[in-house]
């Protein structure tokens, strides 16, 4: 994802709807345990003079169906997804 750490962090609470633990700077998990996300660095995206930050993101569904998981996926894209998609 083309985003800075802390802006991923202010935006996650909207975007899951549930409580969560954060686990230090890199990695959170659902307080009932149904999800853990872990974020890591990536290289900056260069595109000119423009540099954008950038973060893998792995999220992990514990125990969730396929429709929750879809819902789950489609309510993270939309809280994430900026201009254009």
């Amino acid at each position: 994802m083309s985003i800075e750490r802390g802006d991923f962090w202010r935006r996650l609470q909207a975007a899951v709807d549930s409580p969560f633990v954060q686990a230090g700077s890199d990695a959170c998990v659902a307080a009932d345990g149904r999800w853990r996300i872990a974020l890591a660095d990536l290289p900056d995206l260069s595109i000119g003079l423009l540099r954008l930050a950038r973060l893998q993101v792995k999220i992990e569904l514990i125990s969730m169906d396929d429709a929750a998981a879809a819902a789950f996926h489609a309510r993270f894209d939309a809280y994430f997804q900026r201009g254009g998609g």
